[in-house]
């Protein structure tokens, strides 16, 4: 009989952050595979949990991956562990997942603390929707690139995590780029130096500065791209173009998109708005 995979979460800083059913699971299993067995040293002996660990990281996943599909296969149980949260959210895992689900073997979420989550539900933001962006690139470059990936006219947050190092470069340039961003910045979640800032970029970078112990624990950046410049900018584009953001966006039809179109923009007649949309059906055929 075929072993178990369980993924398990562990505490982003607090360890009374972990659940009972997670100890019980790193207690009960055959072995356990750890990002840093180093770091998750201080993890189990804080529970006083003796099982076997061995490490699994973004550089020997793969090739370490046979030899725990091996020992599942055999009928041992096995647990996923990251540094902290929940693994494979920007974190090793994935690999071995996919490798234990492609062998027909049963993968169970042991769920618990999430760096993402936690931030999420602190921002006072509409989470209904949101994307997250993980790490962000370290150039400025790469920055542009994945934000301008997001669908245009979307105003939901956008969550990322960001390094000590470089959150006042990534708060300039938020400042440059979206003045009016509504932002709630997240740090060192859980732990000794835990603080939330809130505003628009300019009010974050001016707090930031003023904490001494801002260079101390990871971000967690929960933002609203700035929605009011938004609506001015696809006011400028032309009528066929805004039916179609509005198709997209709202996954409506084009005889939606008009009616839509029509009760937000002033100034426009009900019969130009109908030519505009003979003319994307045109397009559309």
């Amino acid at each position: 009989m075929q072993g178990k995979l369980y993924i398990v979460a562990t505490p982003i800083g607090n360890l009374s952050d972990m659940t009972p059913r997670g100890i019980q699971t790193l207690t009960d299993v055959d072995m356990i595979a750890a990002e840093d067995t180093r770091h998750s040293r201080i993890l189990l002996s804080y529970f006083g949990i003796k099982t076997p660990t061995f490490s699994c990281h973004k550089f020997n996943e793969e090739k370490r991956g046979a030899f725990f599909i091996s020992a599942l296969q055999e009928g041992k149980s096995i647990a996923l562990i990251s540094d902290a949260g929940t693994p494979c959210i920007s974190d090793p895992g994935h690999r071995l997942v996919k490798m234990a689900a492609e062998a027909g073997i049963e993968v169970i979420s042991i769920c618990g603390a999430n760096a993402v989550a936690a931030a999420l539900s602190v921002s006072g933001f509409d989470a209904s929707q949101f994307i997250f962006l993980g790490f962000l690139p370290r150039s400025i470059k790469e920055i542009e690139k994945k934000i301008n990936v997001i669908p245009y006219g979307f105003s939901h947050p956008l969550v990322f995590y960001e390094s000590p190092l470089r959150i006042t470069k990534t708060l300039a340039w938020l400042a440059e780029n979206y003045p009016a961003a509504d932002i709630c910045l997240c740090n060192d979640l859980t732990k000794r130096y835990e603080r939330i800032y809130r505003g628009i970029p300019e009010t974050v970078q001016e707090e930031l500065s003023q904490n001494p112990n801002a260079g101390k624990g990871e971000y967690t950046c929960v933002i609203r791209l700035n929605a009011e410049e938004k609506t001015e900018d696809i006011e400028e584009l032309s009528l066929e173009a805004q039916l179609v953001d509005i198709m997209v966006r709202e996954s409506a039809t084009l005889k939606d998109a008009a009616n839509i179109l029509h009760k937000n923009i002033s100034g426009v007649n009900r019969k130009t708005i109908y030519t505009a949309m003979l003319h994307v059906k045109e397009l559309l055929q």
